[in-house]
Protein backbone atom coordinates (compact mmCIF):
# COMPACT_ATOMS: atom_id res chain seq x y z
CA UNK A 1 0.00 0.00 0.00
CA UNK A 2 1.10 3.55 -0.73
CA UNK A 3 3.06 5.54 2.03
CA UNK A 4 1.36 9.23 2.38
CA UNK A 5 3.69 10.49 5.40
CA UNK A 6 7.03 9.22 6.58
CA UNK A 7 9.19 10.41 9.31
CA UNK A 8 12.66 9.52 9.35
CA UNK A 9 14.93 10.20 12.82
CA UNK A 10 12.59 13.24 13.25
CA UNK A 11 14.88 15.66 15.85
CA UNK A 12 14.22 19.20 17.45
CA UNK A 13 15.85 21.20 20.03
CA UNK A 14 14.70 24.49 20.88
CA UNK A 15 16.76 27.24 22.98
CA UNK A 16 19.82 24.57 22.17
CA UNK A 17 23.17 25.82 24.23
CA UNK A 18 20.90 27.67 26.62
CA UNK A 19 19.39 26.92 29.89
CA UNK A 20 16.03 26.68 28.29
CA UNK A 21 17.41 23.95 25.86
CA UNK A 22 14.46 21.63 25.77
CA UNK A 23 14.29 18.35 23.00
CA UNK A 24 11.26 18.84 21.60
CA UNK A 25 11.13 15.87 19.36
CA UNK A 26 13.65 12.89 20.01
CA UNK A 27 14.36 10.50 17.14
CA UNK A 28 10.85 9.71 16.17
CA UNK A 29 9.79 7.40 13.19
CA UNK A 30 6.67 7.10 12.06
CA UNK A 31 4.80 6.05 8.53
CA UNK A 32 1.30 6.39 7.87
CA UNK A 33 -0.10 4.44 4.66
CA UNK A 34 -2.89 5.63 2.31
CA UNK A 35 -6.14 5.92 4.30
CA UNK A 36 -4.46 5.69 7.64
CA UNK A 37 -6.08 7.32 10.49
CA UNK A 38 -3.92 7.74 13.38
CA UNK A 39 -4.79 9.52 16.49
CA UNK A 40 -2.07 10.91 18.87
CA UNK A 41 -2.19 11.59 22.61
CA UNK A 42 0.08 12.83 25.36
CA UNK A 43 0.29 14.80 28.16
CA UNK A 44 0.84 18.67 27.48
CA UNK A 45 4.63 19.24 26.64
CA UNK A 46 4.77 15.81 25.32
CA UNK A 47 5.35 17.19 21.65
CA UNK A 48 2.16 16.90 19.36
CA UNK A 49 1.95 19.58 18.40
CA UNK A 50 5.90 20.16 17.94
CA UNK A 51 5.37 17.01 15.48
CA UNK A 52 2.44 18.78 13.30
CA UNK A 53 4.40 21.69 13.16
CA UNK A 54 7.16 20.13 11.47
CA UNK A 55 4.78 17.92 9.18
CA UNK A 56 3.09 20.78 8.12
CA UNK A 57 6.57 22.71 7.48
CA UNK A 58 5.73 25.71 10.37
CA UNK A 59 9.07 23.95 12.05
CA UNK A 60 11.94 22.51 10.25
CA UNK A 61 13.59 19.58 12.00
CA UNK A 62 16.82 19.73 12.93
CA UNK A 63 17.93 16.38 12.03
CA UNK A 64 15.73 13.72 10.02
CA UNK A 65 13.50 13.95 6.85
CA UNK A 66 9.95 14.27 5.78
CA UNK A 67 8.24 12.62 3.09
CA UNK A 68 4.87 13.04 1.66
CA UNK A 69 3.23 10.88 -0.79
CA UNK A 70 6.83 9.80 -1.57
CA UNK A 71 8.05 13.16 -1.95
CA UNK A 72 10.85 14.60 0.64
CA UNK A 73 9.23 18.14 1.62
CA UNK A 74 12.34 18.44 4.42
CA UNK A 75 13.06 21.70 3.60
CA UNK A 76 10.13 22.94 1.47
CA UNK A 77 8.27 26.27 3.52
CA UNK A 78 4.78 25.45 4.51
CA UNK A 79 3.48 27.80 1.83
CA UNK A 80 4.00 25.10 -0.96
CA UNK A 81 2.86 21.92 1.44
CA UNK A 82 -0.07 23.60 1.89
CA UNK A 83 -1.03 22.10 -1.69
CA UNK A 84 -0.92 18.46 -0.08
CA UNK A 85 -1.67 19.33 3.26
CA UNK A 86 -5.03 19.96 4.76
CA UNK A 87 -5.11 21.58 8.49
CA UNK A 88 -7.88 22.70 10.63
CA UNK A 89 -6.48 24.10 14.03
CA UNK A 90 -8.32 24.01 17.78
CA UNK A 91 -8.83 27.97 17.63
CA UNK A 92 -12.31 28.36 15.06
CA UNK A 93 -11.02 31.80 13.97
CA UNK A 94 -7.60 30.05 13.01
CA UNK A 95 -8.91 27.81 9.71
CA UNK A 96 -11.15 30.89 7.85
CA UNK A 97 -11.18 34.31 6.61
CA UNK A 98 -13.65 36.41 9.18
CA UNK A 99 -13.96 39.66 6.91
CA UNK A 100 -14.85 37.28 3.82
CA UNK A 101 -17.98 35.55 2.90
CA UNK A 102 -18.35 31.74 3.84
CA UNK A 103 -18.33 32.08 -0.37
CA UNK A 104 -15.52 33.65 -0.86
CA UNK A 105 -13.55 31.22 2.22
CA UNK A 106 -14.58 28.43 -0.17
CA UNK A 107 -13.12 29.36 -3.35
CA UNK A 108 -9.86 30.72 -1.43
CA UNK A 109 -9.70 26.76 -0.02
CA UNK A 110 -10.82 25.04 -3.31
CA UNK A 111 -7.95 27.21 -5.43
CA UNK A 112 -5.68 25.75 -2.77
CA UNK A 113 -3.56 23.41 -4.85
CA UNK A 114 -4.84 25.49 -8.15
CA UNK A 115 -3.88 28.49 -10.07
CA UNK A 116 -5.06 31.30 -7.36
CA UNK A 117 -7.73 33.84 -8.14
CA UNK A 118 -10.54 34.82 -5.95
CA UNK A 119 -12.64 36.37 -9.08
CA UNK A 120 -12.27 33.18 -11.36
CA UNK A 121 -13.35 31.14 -8.00
CA UNK A 122 -16.43 32.17 -7.62
CA UNK A 123 -18.53 30.92 -10.91
CA UNK A 124 -22.03 29.48 -11.32
CA UNK A 125 -20.63 25.94 -11.45
CA UNK A 126 -18.73 26.26 -8.19
CA UNK A 127 -21.23 28.40 -6.60
CA UNK A 128 -23.57 25.10 -7.16
CA UNK A 129 -20.77 22.76 -5.73
CA UNK A 130 -20.14 24.94 -2.43
CA UNK A 131 -24.23 24.77 -1.73
CA UNK A 132 -23.75 20.74 -2.40
CA UNK A 133 -20.92 20.21 -0.16
CA UNK A 134 -22.08 22.56 2.41
CA UNK A 135 -25.41 20.59 2.73
CA UNK A 136 -23.21 17.62 3.77
CA UNK A 137 -22.61 19.45 7.36
CA UNK A 138 -26.27 19.89 7.91
CA UNK A 139 -26.17 23.45 9.26
CA UNK A 140 -27.78 25.38 6.43
CA UNK A 141 -24.79 27.25 5.81
CA UNK A 142 -25.53 26.49 1.65
CA UNK A 143 -28.43 29.24 2.22
CA UNK A 144 -25.87 31.70 3.96
CA UNK A 145 -23.26 31.52 1.11
CA UNK A 146 -22.68 35.60 1.08
CA UNK A 147 -22.65 35.59 4.86
CA UNK A 148 -19.65 37.18 6.46
CA UNK A 149 -17.73 34.17 8.41
CA UNK A 150 -17.07 35.62 11.59
CA UNK A 151 -21.07 36.07 11.74
CA UNK A 152 -21.05 32.04 12.12
CA UNK A 153 -20.81 30.37 15.73
CA UNK A 154 -17.42 28.54 16.47
CA UNK A 155 -19.22 24.96 15.89
CA UNK A 156 -20.37 26.60 12.15
CA UNK A 157 -16.50 27.71 11.78
CA UNK A 158 -15.03 24.69 12.74
CA UNK A 159 -17.36 22.81 10.44
CA UNK A 160 -16.39 24.98 7.52
CA UNK A 161 -13.11 25.18 8.47
CA UNK A 162 -13.04 20.87 8.52
CA UNK A 163 -14.59 21.36 4.95
CA UNK A 164 -12.10 23.48 3.61
CA UNK A 165 -9.48 21.84 4.67
CA UNK A 166 -10.95 18.31 3.05
CA UNK A 167 -12.67 18.84 -0.19
CA UNK A 168 -9.67 19.47 -2.16
CA UNK A 169 -9.06 15.65 -0.91
CA UNK A 170 -4.88 16.70 0.34
CA UNK A 171 -2.40 14.16 0.54
CA UNK A 172 -2.39 14.71 4.52
CA UNK A 173 -5.07 15.73 6.77
CA UNK A 174 -3.83 17.21 10.06
CA UNK A 175 -6.19 17.77 12.70
CA UNK A 176 -4.50 19.48 15.81
CA UNK A 177 -7.26 19.38 19.13
CA UNK A 178 -9.88 20.68 16.81
CA UNK A 179 -13.09 20.04 19.30
CA UNK A 180 -11.38 21.23 22.14
CA UNK A 181 -12.39 24.97 22.22
CA UNK A 182 -16.01 23.61 21.48
CA UNK A 183 -18.81 23.19 23.92
CA UNK A 184 -19.73 19.35 23.94
CA UNK A 185 -22.74 18.92 21.32
CA UNK A 186 -20.36 21.25 18.83
CA UNK A 187 -17.56 18.98 19.60
CA UNK A 188 -19.92 15.82 19.09
CA UNK A 189 -21.10 17.09 16.01
CA UNK A 190 -17.97 17.73 14.43
CA UNK A 191 -16.27 14.22 15.68
CA UNK A 192 -19.36 13.29 13.61
CA UNK A 193 -18.65 15.19 10.75
CA UNK A 194 -14.76 14.32 10.95
CA UNK A 195 -15.41 10.50 10.65
CA UNK A 196 -17.93 11.10 7.99
CA UNK A 197 -15.70 13.02 5.88
CA UNK A 198 -12.31 10.84 6.17
CA UNK A 199 -14.45 8.12 5.32
CA UNK A 200 -15.84 9.26 2.30
CA UNK A 201 -12.79 10.66 0.73
CA UNK A 202 -10.31 7.95 2.40
CA UNK A 203 -7.77 10.51 4.12
CA UNK A 204 -4.63 9.87 5.24
CA UNK A 205 -5.32 11.77 8.71
CA UNK A 206 -3.04 12.38 11.92
CA UNK A 207 -5.33 14.15 14.57
CA UNK A 208 -3.77 15.34 17.76
CA UNK A 209 -6.40 15.28 21.21
CA UNK A 210 -6.59 15.41 24.64
CA UNK A 211 -9.95 13.13 24.93
CA UNK A 212 -8.77 9.37 24.99
CA UNK A 213 -12.60 8.29 24.15
CA UNK A 214 -11.57 10.24 21.22
CA UNK A 215 -8.23 8.62 20.32
CA UNK A 216 -9.30 5.70 21.12
CA UNK A 217 -13.10 5.55 19.10
CA UNK A 218 -11.87 7.17 15.68
CA UNK A 219 -9.33 6.28 13.30
CA UNK A 220 -7.59 2.59 13.12
CA UNK A 221 -4.44 3.48 14.98
CA UNK A 222 -3.54 5.45 18.06
CA UNK A 223 0.05 6.55 18.99
CA UNK A 224 0.93 8.06 22.68
CA UNK A 225 3.59 10.65 23.56
CA UNK A 226 5.78 11.85 25.75
CA UNK A 227 8.44 13.93 26.36
CA UNK A 228 9.40 14.04 22.34
CA UNK A 229 9.06 10.40 21.82
CA UNK A 230 5.94 7.89 21.02
CA UNK A 231 6.14 5.50 23.68
CA UNK A 232 3.23 3.45 22.53
CA UNK A 233 1.77 2.23 19.04
CA UNK A 234 -1.56 0.42 18.97
CA UNK A 235 -2.91 -1.12 16.04
CA UNK A 236 -6.62 -1.91 14.82
CA UNK A 237 -7.25 -4.82 16.13
CA UNK A 238 -5.96 -3.95 19.50
CA UNK A 239 -7.86 -0.71 19.55
CA UNK A 240 -10.84 -2.42 19.49
CA UNK A 241 -10.97 -3.46 23.49
CA UNK A 242 -9.34 -0.31 24.74
CA UNK A 243 -10.09 2.10 27.68
CA UNK A 244 -9.21 4.73 29.00
CA UNK A 245 -8.04 3.11 32.07
CA UNK A 246 -5.95 0.76 29.90
CA UNK A 247 -4.42 3.42 28.42
CA UNK A 248 -3.36 5.02 31.76
CA UNK A 249 -2.21 1.91 33.05
CA UNK A 250 0.17 1.39 30.02
CA UNK A 251 1.42 4.86 30.13
CA UNK A 252 2.62 3.96 33.87
CA UNK A 253 3.98 0.16 33.08
CA UNK A 254 5.95 2.56 30.33
CA UNK A 255 7.02 5.29 32.23
CA UNK A 256 6.68 4.26 36.17
CA UNK A 257 4.39 7.21 36.95
CA UNK A 258 1.09 8.00 36.56
CA UNK A 259 0.02 10.38 33.72
CA UNK A 260 -0.09 13.87 34.95
CA UNK A 261 -2.90 15.43 32.69
CA UNK A 262 -6.28 16.19 34.30
CA UNK A 263 -7.56 17.05 30.25
CA UNK A 264 -6.70 13.72 29.16
CA UNK A 265 -8.01 11.80 32.23
CA UNK A 266 -11.36 13.80 32.51
CA UNK A 267 -12.24 14.48 28.49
Amino acid sequence: MKIMLQLNQIHKIFNEGSPDEKIAIDQINLTLKEGDFVTVIGSNGAGKSTLMNIISGGLFPDIGEVFIDGKNVTNMSEYNRSKMIGRVFQDPMAGTAPSMTIEENLAMAYSRNKTRSLRRGVTKKRRDYFREVLESLHLGLENRLNAKVGMLSGGERQALSLLMATFTEPSILLLDEHTAALDPSRAELITKLTKEIVEKYKLTTLMVTHNMQQAIDLGNRLIMMDKGQIILEVNEEQKQGLTIEGLLDEFKRIRGVQMVSDRAVLS
